[in-house]
């Protein structure tokens, strides 16, 4: 059972997990150091604890302990109590959905510990905004994509904007990094994928006609300004197109990336 300690002081030392959480990159530096990450809200702070994640504290306004319990029941982590005019004073913003939980991150998976057993994959290649990463994810783990593989300077899955946006789903679909960005197409072409890009090129196809009666897909997409890199427009085994109903001179001619995303996770599953 969490230990319960009422906190009236914004300065204690105690809740430095929390502080300037609008700060993205003292958080990002901060997380990276200790090795933490945070989830917001109660049904997120319930999904990362029900998979397994280890908690190093919890912070909740007292009309969330009840609504929570089953969670504090199953963790010794300290449990630190305030007003929510205190909670907002650490973190930096209002916390209207009552909780916040510190937890340890795990170390990454390897690709073929991920890979294995899966037959849709979505691959990001530098997607930086935290939203996105979070929509994508969500929009892959909830139209049945069995994994995601991300690129070094992709944003973080466990940031705390990203775990809110995905709702959780981070916990459920198997993900990690990949550790050489110039051979990840390639090789998971070697794989047994075939890697189909998303991108406006000549000569891609409709997205529906490139996966049909493929086996094993891995669905890529790529950065928010500049789409793909050369690089792996070129090294992708097809290229493929969500067909627009207007064109590039109406200003129509393609999707945000995570409207695409699921849009294209929807289709992928259904080949």
């Amino acid at each position: 059972m969490a230990e319960l300690i009422e906190i009236t002081d914004p300065a204690d030392p105690r809740l430095g997990d929390y502080r300037d959480l609008r700060d993205t990159q003292l958080r990002k530096s901060l997380e990276a150091e200790h090795g933490l990450f945070l989830a917001e809200g109660e049904k997120v702070v319930r999904r990362a604890v029900e998979a397994g994640y280890d908690v190093r504290s919890l912070l909740m306004a007292p009309r969330w302990l009840d609504g929570l319990a089953d969670v504090l029941s199953r963790t010794e982590a300290p449990c630190y109590v305030l007003s929510e005019a205190l909670a907002e004073e650490v973190t930096g913003f209002h916390v209207h959905r009552g909780a916040l939980a510190s937890l340890e991150r795990r170390p990454l998976p390897s690709v073929a510990s991920v890979l294995d057993g899966a037959r849709s994959v979505v691959v990001l290649e530098d997607i930086v905004d935290h939203t996105n990463v979070g929509a994508i994810l969500r929009s892959a783990a909830g139209l049945g994509f069995d994994a995601a593989l991300l690129a070094p300077r992709c944003a973080d899955p466990l940031y705390r904007r990203a775990i809110k946006v995905a709702m959780g789903a981070v916990f459920a679909l198997p993900w990690t990094r990949l550790p050489d960005w110039y051979e990840a197409l390639p090789e998971l072409s070697a794989a047994g994928f075939t890697t189909v890009a998303l991108t406006l090129s000549d000569d891609a196809r409709p997205l529906e006609e490139a996966v049909a009666g493929l086996d094993k897909v891995a669905l890529v997409l790529g950065s928010e300004g500049h789409g793909l890199s050369a690089r792996w427009e070129q090294s992708a085994d097809r290229r493929a197109i969500i067909p627009m109903a207007r064109t590039v001179a109406d200003g129509v001619d393609s999707l945000n990336v995570a409207a695409a995303s699921a849009v294209a996770c929807y289709l992928t599953v259904r080949r």
